[in-house]
Protein backbone atom coordinates (compact mmCIF):
# COMPACT_ATOMS: atom_id res chain seq x y z
CA UNK A 1 0.00 0.00 0.00
CA UNK A 2 1.49 3.65 -0.72
CA UNK A 3 2.39 5.14 2.54
CA UNK A 4 1.77 8.50 3.31
CA UNK A 5 4.98 10.10 1.80
CA UNK A 6 4.20 8.53 -1.88
CA UNK A 7 0.82 10.29 -1.69
CA UNK A 8 2.21 13.44 -1.05
CA UNK A 9 4.43 12.96 -4.16
CA UNK A 10 1.09 12.03 -6.29
CA UNK A 11 -1.08 15.40 -5.23
CA UNK A 12 2.50 17.18 -5.27
CA UNK A 13 3.05 15.80 -9.02
CA UNK A 14 -0.46 15.93 -10.04
CA UNK A 15 -1.22 19.92 -8.91
CA UNK A 16 0.87 21.70 -11.79
CA UNK A 17 -0.43 18.33 -14.56
CA UNK A 18 -3.75 18.78 -13.70
CA UNK A 19 -5.37 22.22 -11.83
CA UNK A 20 -7.00 24.42 -14.13
CA UNK A 21 -7.80 21.61 -16.51
CA UNK A 22 -11.11 20.30 -17.70
CA UNK A 23 -12.16 16.93 -17.72
CA UNK A 24 -13.33 15.80 -20.79
CA UNK A 25 -14.50 12.19 -19.54
CA UNK A 26 -14.21 9.39 -16.63
CA UNK A 27 -13.56 5.88 -17.78
CA UNK A 28 -14.00 2.89 -15.88
CA UNK A 29 -12.91 -0.53 -16.77
CA UNK A 30 -15.32 -1.98 -13.80
CA UNK A 31 -18.32 -0.36 -12.27
CA UNK A 32 -17.32 -1.56 -8.93
CA UNK A 33 -14.87 0.70 -8.92
CA UNK A 34 -16.98 3.24 -7.84
CA UNK A 35 -18.33 3.94 -4.85
CA UNK A 36 -20.71 6.22 -4.21
CA UNK A 37 -23.76 6.67 -6.83
CA UNK A 38 -25.13 10.92 -6.34
CA UNK A 39 -23.87 12.29 -7.51
CA UNK A 40 -23.50 10.72 -10.49
CA UNK A 41 -20.21 10.41 -12.08
CA UNK A 42 -20.90 11.85 -15.72
CA UNK A 43 -21.14 14.79 -13.43
CA UNK A 44 -17.81 15.73 -13.46
CA UNK A 45 -17.61 16.23 -16.66
CA UNK A 46 -16.79 19.31 -18.70
CA UNK A 47 -15.72 20.65 -14.96
CA UNK A 48 -12.56 22.15 -14.02
CA UNK A 49 -10.08 21.02 -11.52
CA UNK A 50 -9.75 23.52 -8.68
CA UNK A 51 -7.03 21.98 -6.67
CA UNK A 52 -5.17 18.70 -5.40
CA UNK A 53 -4.71 17.42 -2.01
CA UNK A 54 -4.64 14.55 0.34
CA UNK A 55 -7.32 13.43 2.83
CA UNK A 56 -5.20 10.29 5.44
CA UNK A 57 -3.88 7.98 2.66
CA UNK A 58 -7.05 9.52 -0.08
CA UNK A 59 -5.79 11.60 -3.12
CA UNK A 60 -8.44 14.50 -3.71
CA UNK A 61 -9.16 15.97 -6.82
CA UNK A 62 -11.50 19.33 -6.23
CA UNK A 63 -13.36 20.48 -8.86
CA UNK A 64 -15.82 23.77 -9.77
CA UNK A 65 -19.00 23.37 -8.61
CA UNK A 66 -18.10 21.95 -5.40
CA UNK A 67 -17.19 18.66 -6.37
CA UNK A 68 -14.18 15.77 -5.83
CA UNK A 69 -12.68 12.70 -7.06
CA UNK A 70 -11.13 10.65 -4.03
CA UNK A 71 -8.61 7.97 -5.27
CA UNK A 72 -7.31 5.50 -3.26
CA UNK A 73 -4.62 3.98 -4.20
CA UNK A 74 -4.83 0.79 -2.27
CA UNK A 75 -2.14 -1.80 -2.19
CA UNK A 76 -0.93 -1.83 -5.25
CA UNK A 77 -2.12 1.54 -7.18
CA UNK A 78 -0.14 3.49 -9.76
CA UNK A 79 -1.33 6.46 -11.88
CA UNK A 80 0.35 6.67 -15.15
CA UNK A 81 -0.10 9.22 -18.28
CA UNK A 82 -1.37 8.19 -21.55
CA UNK A 83 -2.59 10.17 -24.48
CA UNK A 84 -6.48 10.53 -24.34
CA UNK A 85 -8.99 8.16 -25.29
CA UNK A 86 -6.04 5.30 -25.15
CA UNK A 87 -7.89 2.27 -24.07
CA UNK A 88 -7.89 1.26 -20.50
CA UNK A 89 -5.52 -1.64 -20.17
CA UNK A 90 -7.34 -5.19 -19.66
CA UNK A 91 -5.95 -6.88 -16.60
CA UNK A 92 -4.27 -3.68 -14.75
CA UNK A 93 -5.99 -0.36 -15.53
CA UNK A 94 -9.25 0.46 -13.69
CA UNK A 95 -10.05 3.69 -14.87
CA UNK A 96 -8.88 6.70 -16.76
CA UNK A 97 -9.02 10.33 -17.08
CA UNK A 98 -9.40 12.13 -20.03
CA UNK A 99 -9.02 16.26 -20.12
CA UNK A 100 -8.83 19.36 -22.24
CA UNK A 101 -5.48 21.46 -22.13
CA UNK A 102 -6.34 25.12 -21.24
CA UNK A 103 -4.68 26.66 -23.93
CA UNK A 104 -5.74 24.66 -27.07
CA UNK A 105 -8.91 22.69 -25.52
CA UNK A 106 -6.92 19.54 -27.28
CA UNK A 107 -6.72 16.33 -25.99
CA UNK A 108 -4.10 16.13 -23.39
CA UNK A 109 -3.60 13.00 -21.54
CA UNK A 110 -5.27 10.21 -19.62
CA UNK A 111 -4.59 9.17 -16.12
CA UNK A 112 -4.60 5.98 -15.58
CA UNK A 113 -5.92 4.32 -12.12
CA UNK A 114 -4.36 0.50 -12.12
CA UNK A 115 -5.99 -0.42 -8.33
CA UNK A 116 -7.61 1.75 -6.12
CA UNK A 117 -10.93 2.95 -5.28
CA UNK A 118 -13.08 6.28 -7.00
CA UNK A 119 -15.99 8.24 -5.04
CA UNK A 120 -17.90 11.50 -6.65
CA UNK A 121 -18.61 13.46 -3.65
Amino acid sequence: MPELPDVDLYVHALRPRIVGQTIRAVRLATPFLLRSVEPPLASVEGRQVAGVTRLGKRIVIALDGDLFLVLHLMIAGRLRWRPAGSAVPGKLGLAAFDELRRSTEQPAVAGWVNAGALRAA
